[in-house]
Formats: structure tokens, sequence, C-alpha cells
């Protein structure tokens, strides 16, 4: 086979379903610590709500800087299974590790705990870096078939919500099985059974995935100060990493805030895991991206999916106390935010030609791994931050009755936070993501430059 059959090579249904794993991987564990950390911090492991805030954004802070480092030391990588797949080999263990002993819940004083927290919370982050970077690296290595490319990316996202839908579908059911009346137990026991799973799953992942496409640069790479100029006068991505950040603050709120509102503003803590899965229905907008994207604009999309996001916040607040209403506004608001999910990285990717027609350099490591970076890190830790300080100064106390100013609090974080940020996203969209040319017009030029 030569060189250009190789690289060019149709993925088999085994290694796309491969790929896809090591994101149902990394979500299986991680969406554990995304959507009830906070809660386990609060509840469970008896640290202040307004300490566990500022734990969450300084480690999301910190965790900021380590995708570009990561970046550079896959670039850096030689070995016989290629660049990226090592790291997940040799990442997976640690990772799997040090997220299950974050939730074991030594017994030591406040400052102990405290520490604690910080050092394997940070652990953690790092890790996931280091194991999840590598599918985003991987994936223009399985094939220079940009098909092939696209088809793989989507077993991905699948994978990934698949992840996370099987923590919701399971997890709360899991602590109480073997905790048996213990949460603390259960969520360590819960977290080395997640662990295992991940751990298989990864492995399935290394050995069933093979990077084709060989770099061709010669061992040269783009200057720095190069790669910048494709950031200056690059308005579209200013305002996809805006968008970005915004995203990943309501997407976090809503996960981390619901288990407060549904366990306190509407006494119902039964229903937290019926709730949490049913906000897995993103998976519908995200299957619907590949037929919608080829009759509508992305950013026209994201805007449609923010907008019906929106609808669903105002029906959950509508509806009060009834759980009915809180379901249907909960289905109606994931499946919009299906679209931003399955859209924001291609929308902040389209932004690397437009970079190149602006400024004739093609940056998209710098560009792409920034953006990222800002978006998931930033945004995640800000979006797990707020509601933990909006509880501390609602005076909330853990596992009581709370007061009226906490219950409010608690409800502004659920409810009011999200249709802040979304009404915010829409108008980045409208407003900030402009270019002066539609994009195929901008693809023509570049082919045009190229050829000459």
């Amino acid at each position: 086979m030569s060189i250009r059959e190789e690289s060019n090579h149709k993925l088999s249904l085994l290694e796309k379903v491969s790929y896809g794993l090591g994101d149902t991987a990394s979500n299986l564990i991680y969406a554990v610590v995304t959507t009830y950390l906070t809660y386990y911090f609060t509840d469970i492991y008896g640290i202040g709500a307004a300490a566990v805030g500022t734990l969450l954004l300084v480690a999301r802070l910190v965790d900021m800087i380590d995708s570009p480092i990561f970046g550079i030391l896959i670039d850096k990588t030689n070995t016989r299974w290629g660049k990226s797949r090592p790291w997940i080999l040799w990442s997976c263990l640690p990772f799997a590790i040090v997220t299950t002993l974050l939730f074991m819940g030594p017994e030591l004083s406040a400052s102990g705990k405290l520490a604690y927290a910080y050092i394997f919370y940070i652990a953690s982050n790092v890790l996931y870096t280091a194991v999840n970077n590598p599918l985003t690296t991987l994936l223009p290595s399985l094939s220079s078939d940009i098909q092939e490319r696209t088809v793989a990316n989507s077993f991905r996202m699948f994978g990934g919500q698949f992840g996370g839908l099987l923590v919701n579908l399971t997890l709360l059911p899991l602590v109480a099985f073997f905790g048996n009346g213990d949460q603390q137990k259960g969520f360590f026991h819960t977290m080395i059974l997640f662990g295992i799973l991940g751990l298989i799953m990864f492995l399935i992942t290394f050995f069933n995935t093979r990077e084709r496409v060989q770099d061709k640069s010669g061992g040269k790479s783009l200057p720095v100060k190069e790669s910048i100029k494709a950031i200056k006068g690059n308005l579209p991505w200013f305002a996809g990493v805006l968008v970005g950040v915004v995203f990943f603050i309501l997407y976090v709120i809503k996960l981390s805030s619901g288990i407060y509102y549904i366990t306190y503003n509407l006494n119902h803590p039964d229903m937290v895991s019926t709730v949490n899965t049913l906000g897995s229905l993103t998976l519908v907008g995200i299957v619907f991206v590949p037929f919608l994207s080829k009759k509508f604009s992305k950013k026209t999309l994201m805007i449609v999916g923010m907008t019906v996001c929106l609808l669903g916040q105002f029906i959950i607040f509508l509806g009060g106390q009834s759980t009915f209403i809180l379901l249907t506004g909960t289905v109606i608001g994931a499946i919009g935010l299906g679209l931003p999910v399955g859209l924001l990285f291609a929308l902040i990717a389209d932004t690397v030609d437009y970079g190149e027609w602006k400024s004739g350099v093609r940056a998209q490591g710098l560009l792409a791994s920034t953006a990222s970076g800002i978006s998931i890190k930033l945004g995640s830790g800000l979006g797990g931050a707020i509601p933990a300080w909006l509880l501390a100064a609602g005076g909330y106390v853990a596992n009581q009755t709370q007061t009226p100013s906490a219950l409010r609090m608690i409800e502004i974080s659920f409810i009011w936070l999200p249709i802040a940020l979304c009404l915010l996203s829409i108008l980045i969209l409208t407003f900030m993501y402009k270019w002066e040319k539609p994009h195929h017009e901008i693809i023509a030029e570049l082919e045009l430059r190229r050829a000459q």
C-alpha cells in the first residue's frame, strides 16, 4: 500500500467505535467531577461552600496552562505507536487512580481536607488533559480523508455524551448500593468501578486505533511570533473564545446547581438522577447537527440552540414546584444545548481559515489549543465556582433546611444565571462573530493563494 493510500485509509467500524470509547472513558470518570464534586465537597466531605468555590476556580486557572504544554509534548513525542496514542497509554492509569482518590475522603482536619481537595483535584485536572487532549490530536492522524475524520469525530462526540449519560443513570443508585447509607463510602467504591471500566475503554482506544498520517514538515515548526499574527484582527476567533467561555459556565452551572435546586427548592432528592439523565438529551441535538448544518450556518444554529435552551429555562421557572414541568423544561433545554455542543469547536476551527486569510499565517495549533484551553478550563472553573460562592452568600448550610436567602441563591444559579448566559451568547454571536466575506469565498481565495 502506498503512503497516499495508507493516509487516506477508510476507518473500520471497530476503529471508529474504539476512538469514541476514549471519550466515553473520559466522561465516565470525569463527568462525576463536573456534575457532583461541588455537592460531594459541601454535603459529604464537609468543606465550606465559599472555600469550594475558590478551590474550583483556582484549580481551573492553574489547569489553563497545561493544554498548550501537552500540545508541545505531543508534538515532540516520537514512538513506534505514534505521537498521540502513547499519551493515552501512559496517562489512563494515573488519571483513573487520582480521580478515584479524589473521592476517598480521608478523615482530616478542616485545613487538611481542603489541602487534600486542592492536591487531588488539580492532579485530576492535569491528568484529564494528558489523557483527553491526545484524542483531539489523534484525529488528524487517523486518516487524511476529511469525511472519515468527520465521521470519527461524530463517534467521539456521541461517545463522550454517552459516558455522561451512563453517569447520570447509574451514579446515585450505585452510591446508594455500595454505601448502604454511607454516601462517602458509596462515592469512593463507585469511582473504583468507574475507574476500572474507564481504564478498559482507554486501552481499547489505544490498541484499536492507528496513526497513519505522518508529519511532513521535516521537523520545522511555526515560530510563536508568527503564530500570533493569526490572532491579531481575528475578531471571529475572539468571539468564538468568548462564546466558549460563556457556554461552559452555563453548562457547568446547570450541572452543579441542579442537585441543590432539586434537593432543597423542590424537596425531591429522588429526582436528581432522572433530571440529570434527561439533561443528557443533548445527544438528540448533536445527532441533528450533520443534517441541519447542510442548510444553515453554524452561527445561526448555535443561536437557535441557545434560544431553545432559554425557552427550557423559562418553562422550568413558570412550572414552580411542578416536577412534570421541570422535566419538560429540562428536555427542551437539553435538546437546544445539543446544537452548540456539536458546533462550538467547529465554529472555532473556521476561524483558523479566517486568520490565514487575514494574516497569511495558518496557526491551527495555537488558535485551536488556546481557544479550547480558555473556553473549557476558565468556563468550567467559573461555572463551578459561581454557584458555590452564591451558596455561601446565601448562608447555605449542608444537609439542613435552607433559609429563604439560600433557596433564592440556588434558584438564581439554576434558573436565572443560565438565562442571562444564553442571552449573552446570542449577543456575542450576533454582534461579534462577523466575517467580511462568506466562508466559502474565503476558502476559494486561500486555495488560489496556495496554488500561486
